[in-house]
């Protein structure tokens, strides 16, 4: 089960290295290309200020951030996971 979806593009060079880098901690998420689809885009764009900007992160309880570095997003699983105990 994937823990939160990541908004990207297939040109992003800040995707493909936190991608890599969650790949590598074992965290699992689901990867969604914001340019195949447009629902995805206006997502990104309503977490963004109306930007596109990517990678932007969506977690289950609606939370988002965008660029992170692997060190926030392990964080901010480890603060979900505490607040659902």
């Amino acid at each position: 089960m994937s823990s939160f979806t990541m908004y990207t593009t297939p040109w992003c060079g800040y995707c493909h290295r936190l991608k890599s880098q969650l790949d590598r901690e074992g965290i699992s998420y689901e990867v969604v290309d914001i340019e195949q689809q447009p629902e995805a885009a206006r997502i990104v764009e309503s977490a963004n200020n109306g930007n596109q900007t990517v990678p932007t992160l969506v977690y289950p309880d609606g939370s988002a951030m965008t660029n992170p570095s692997v060190a926030q997003v392990k964080a901010h699983l480890a603060q979900l996971a505490e607040r659902s105990n």
